[in-house]
């Protein structure tokens, strides 16, 4: 068998059940403590900060840390704030956070990792992301079932403008539009935001009838319309031109995800060379090239990467992290 025969059967075995059990469990837990250096620090040592510079922002252990573009698998400023996802842009990050062993938080931070608000979530965190300027903020948590494909799962979905304050808890509360006409329904889930440059317009996937939808929204107006079915967790290129995305293989959930590109002017699919299941919201670390989470049988995350356009194969970026985004 070859290995990457094997990291493809290893990636539908540990996708989302492994990943919601570790958050159920692994906070309450007490874990190895990595070596870290507080967010603010004296003279001498080098804090992680969010500011832009050729690094990447990821979690060791579940603290926030950081390292070198050009040495990935180098060593890392590890802080001594605790997450189970993260994300940075513009200067401004997003932790979603334990509170207590059983609850969470979002925490909205500066660039040298002190927060500037937080806001208690209901459920598991799963997504997070932060708009390129640093300005909008969301975050997706699991409210009922243990994974994307179990029956009877729930999802929030939530939106909060750092600059005015205003906060949505919910995505279910924007109106929905699908194939074109005014559409609702009790089941309808949003999860996986990724914004566009103007900080009003987004992407989402939104569930309903069985089907996943990619969506776009438009914060001001607070309305979502359905573009095209089997995508999900959505992340909008630099360029603003193609969205990367997990797409369920067969359109079934239970088979796993391929990670593939949407062209959105011609809405054409290109998958990527990456054939592992891959149940994560990719991050752009430039325009052509894709960081995204593998675990693997033990659990245990590492972050890989690939070409977006497909034909280079994916290599081990960092191992032993999770969650990664470039600093920019």
């Amino acid at each position: 068998m070859t290995a990457m025969s094997t990291r493809a059967k290893l990636g539908v075995v540990a996708a989302s059940a492994v990943v919601l059990a570790a958050v159920a469990v692994g906070y309450a837990a007490t874990a190895a403590e990595p070596t870290r250096t507080p967010s603010s620090t004296a003279a001498g040592d080098q804090p992680v900060t969010l500011t832009a510079g050729p690094r990447l922002l990821a979690l060791t252990d579940r603290y926030v840390s950081s390292v070198a573009t050009a040495d990935p698998a180098g060593p890392r400023t590890v802080s001594g704030l605790e997450c189970l996802r993260v994300y940075a842009a513009g200067g401004t990050g997003v932790c979603l956070k334990p509170d207590t062993p059983w609850t969470y938080q979002v925490v909205v931070l500066d660039a040298e990792l002190r927060p500037t608000r937080s806001l208690t979530i209901p459920g598991l965190p799963n997504r997070a992301r932060v708009s390129a300027s640093g300005r909008m903020v969301a975050w997706t948590t699991f409210v009922g079932g243990d994974s994307y494909t179990s029956s009877g799962f729930s999802t929030r979905t939530g939106i909060l403008d750092t600059v005015s304050g205003a906060t949505v808890t919910s995505l279910e509360e924007f109106a929905v539009r699908r194939d074109g006409r005014a559409y609702r329904n009790a089941d309808v889930n949003f999860w996986g935001v990724t914004f566009a440059a103007d900080d009003n317009r987004f992407y989402a996937t939104m569930s309903t009838g069985g089907k996943r939808y990619l969506v776009r929204g438009d914060v001001a107006a607070r309305t979502v319309e359905t573009m095209k079915e089997n995508v999900e967790c959505p992340s909008l290129s630099p360029d603003g031109t193609r969205i990367a995305f997990k797409e369920a293989v067969g359109a079934d959930p239970t088979k796993g995800w391929r990670l593939s590109v949407l062209d959105l002017a011609t809405m054409r699919v290109t998958a990527t060379a990456e054939t592992a299941s891959v149940d994560d919201q990719a991050a752009w670390l430039d325009d052509a090239t894709l960081a995204y989470t593998l675990r693997k049988s033990d659990g245990q995350p590492d972050v890989w990467t690939v070409r977006a356009d497909g034909p280079a194969a994916p290599r081990l970026l960092m191992p032993g992290a999770e969650s990664p985004a470039p600093l920019r």
